[in-house]
């Protein structure tokens, strides 16, 4: 995610990091190209004059302009979603920290191990989920959080974040069985692993189900032939500013196609995408905090404007 002010002056236009023309400019090159050469000739092709008045645009352009932004919306409530459900995230594991240790009483012969546990599970749930949705190679984040042999019984399961929540629930049981926990306080810490599971399963939601492809084509087609035939509705009342013109709204309606594409997706790595490792930081400090350790990792910072 790019975290910086907004750039003014001058900047502002050569500002790259974060922008949507390096995803468009092949596609605005060729309309601006294109739109030069509709000028040169004056709009015609092999001698036939080509007159377009400027209805058909107008007609055609308020109703694209208002689906573009349509999309961008529902894509905009994708990203934003999935923002809450990380903030979720890390709500409930804060206070499932606070109910381990709070609640679930130490046995005299481990110590505290089950509790640290359950807090160490945690964290590598956080990770676990990050690198699910990203369907990236979780090992490195995630086998230093747990036992050896957890970690190799479960290593090769398809999803790693509930098989991690059923060992909590597990556990959770275990406290029961050896009468750590009173059963009456068991029922908030296990609404809070519902609601962790809860997250997770939103979360899959948004990434396994986009915005209907049909839907997309329809914009991404109707957006392009619009930006195409724009200079033949120009030239002639414009001539030689058509070129600036056109390259003004082509930039316009395709970098709003393009961010909705962008955007649709937040799990991911390009610079718009949420900082899913930024916060499974905040959630790996906070729980080492809760467990007494002292000599904690920093915050992430951003890179380059960057905060991944």
């Amino acid at each position: 995610m790019i975290v910086r002010d907004r750039p003014t002056g001058l900047r502002l236009f050569l500002v790259m990091r974060g922008s949507i023309l390096p995803s468009i400019w092949k596609s605005l090159a060729f309309t601006t190209l294109l739109a030069i050469v509709v000028t040169v000739l004056d709009g015609r092709i092999d001698g036939v004059k080509i007159t377009v008045s400027a209805i058909p645009f107008t007609l055609m352009g308020l109703p694209l302009a208002i689906f573009l932004g349509f999309r961008n919306n529902a894509a905009y409530d994708r990203f934003w979603e999935g923002r809450k459900q990380w903030g979720e995230l890390v709500l409930r594991s804060r206070t499932l920290a606070r109910q381990c240790l709070s609640l679930v009483g130490a046995d005299a012969d481990d110590g505290g191990v089950l509790r640290e546990r359950m807090l160490r599970r945690t964290v590598a749930y956080a990770h676990a989920l990050r690198h699910h949705l990203r369907r990236t190679d979780p090992a490195a984040d995630v086998a230093p959080w747990l036992a050896q042999d957890e970690w190799k019984r479960i290593r090769s399961l398809p999803n790693l974040p509930h098989a991690l929540m059923l060992a909590m629930g597990a556990d959770l049981a275990l406290c029961l069985r050896e009468r750590r926990l009173d059963p009456m306080l068991a029922a908030p810490i296990d609404a809070t692993l519902s609601s962790m599971t809860g997250v997770a399963a939103a979360c899959e939601r948004i990434r396994g189900t986009p915005i209907p492809f049909s839907y997309t084509l329809l914009l991404h087609r109707t957006a392009h032939l619009y930006c195409m035939f724009l200079p033949f509705g120009l030239v002639d009342t414009i001539g030689y500013l058509t070129p600036l013109v056109a390259a003004i709204v082509a930039y316009t309606f395709f970098g709003l196609d393009a961010l909705g594409d962008e955007i649709e997706e937040p799990f991911g790595h390009s610079d718009n995408d949420l900082p899913l490792d930024a916060i499974c930081r905040t959630i790996e400090i906070d729980l080492r905090t809760a467990l007494g350790e002292r000599d904690l990792p920093p915050q992430l910072m951003p890179v380059n404007y960057q905060l991944s």
